[in-house]
Parts: C-alpha cells; sequence; structure tokens
C-alpha cells in the first residue's frame, strides 16, 4: 500500500545520498506538513508548435524564449500559457514518486500551475506549464513558491524512471 510522506520522512530523506531536494531556498518555509513548496527560477514563452508520436524519435517539444524579470525580480504576463523551471532539483528514490498541485493563492489570482507525475528514479530541475486565465494579467517575482510537491512511497521498488527528462537542467 503507497502512502504520502509527512513532513517528518522528507526531512529523512533529505539527509539521504543523494538528498530527496537539492537547491531549496528556504527549507523552513518551503517544508509543509504534506509536501516542499517548489520556487521559479525561469520563466519561457512557448514560439513553436510541438509533437507527440508514437515514436519518441519523432517527438518536436516547443521551442522556448526565456522572459526577463524586472529590477525588482517581477515580471508580468498577459493571459496565457508559459513554461516554468524551478529552483529545486528532486532525486527521487526508486519507491517515492511525487505530484504537484498549484499553490493556492495561484488559484485565487487566476493563475494555475499543469504538471506531470515525477516518476519513481527520477532525478531532475523539473519544468512545469504556467497558465495565466486571469484576463487582468499577473505578477510575479522570480523565487516565489508556486507548487507544493507531495510524495508518495510506493507499494515496492521499481526500476525506476530512465527517460529522456532525466537529469534535465542539471
Amino acid at each position: 500500500m503507497s502512502t504520502v510522506l509527512s513532513k517528518h520522512d522528507i526531512q529523512k530523506l533529505l539527509t539521504s545520498e543523494p538528498p530527496l531536494i537539492e537547491d531549496y531556498l528556504n527549507l523552513e518555509e518551503q517544508l509543509q506538513p504534506n509536501g516542499v513548496d517548489f520556487t521559479l527560477r525561469d520563466i519561457f514563452s512557448l514560439q513553436s508548435a510541438g509533437r507527440i508520436a508514437i515514436d519518441n524519435k519523432e517527438r518536436i517539444v516547443s521551442k522556448q524564449s526565456p522572459l526577463t524579470f524586472d529590477k525588482n525580480g517581477f515580471i508580468r504576463l498577459t493571459p496565457g500559457i508559459y513554461s516554468i523551471t524551478y529552483n529545486e532539483i528532486v532525486n527521487l528514490p526508486k519507491n517515492v514518486m511525487a505530484l504537484a498541485t498549484p499553490r493556492s493563492s495561484l488559484l485565487r489570482c487566476g493563475v494555475t500551475v499543469n504538471t506531470a507525475v515525477w516518476d519513481a528514479g527520477y532525478s531532475g530541475r523539473s519544468e512545469s506549464l504556467l497558465v495565466v486565465y486571469n484576463p487582468d494579467g499577473f505578477e510575479l517575482q522570480k523565487d516565489a513558491r508556486v507548487v507544493q510537491l507531495v510524495f508518495f512511497r510506493l507499494s515496492g521498488e521499481t526500476d525506476g524512471y530512465n527517460g529522456t527528462y532525466q537529469r534535465e537542467n542539471i
């Protein structure tokens, strides 16, 4: 049976080698009762179409163009979609997977973050899709907490993730 990792379980995994999470900004603020808040490192606009095929050899990921934060570290976003990268690097053991959910403050502003599954055995600095629905736009500051990653212990160990995005953005 799988279980959600508690704050205590997460703290223990932070001392493992490699640690569950690296490059966090302020563990005291980011560590939550049921997960870890991840923070914004970079934001990109999508510049081209993408393609997903039966065979990954035919996959085309959309090109991205980095956006620039102002002198105070903010960026003003118009309604639309953006790709974001987190500051934190995650190193999942082969018996732990993770899911992320947007922080409720984002949702209250008409903004969300769409994510995929963090497979057991994955290691990397992940990317997600930020969507601004608010017709008035949204301002976001570099290093702001945007999602909470929740960790699940699997009923057993798996072979572990071995895909294209292993060790991404490191």
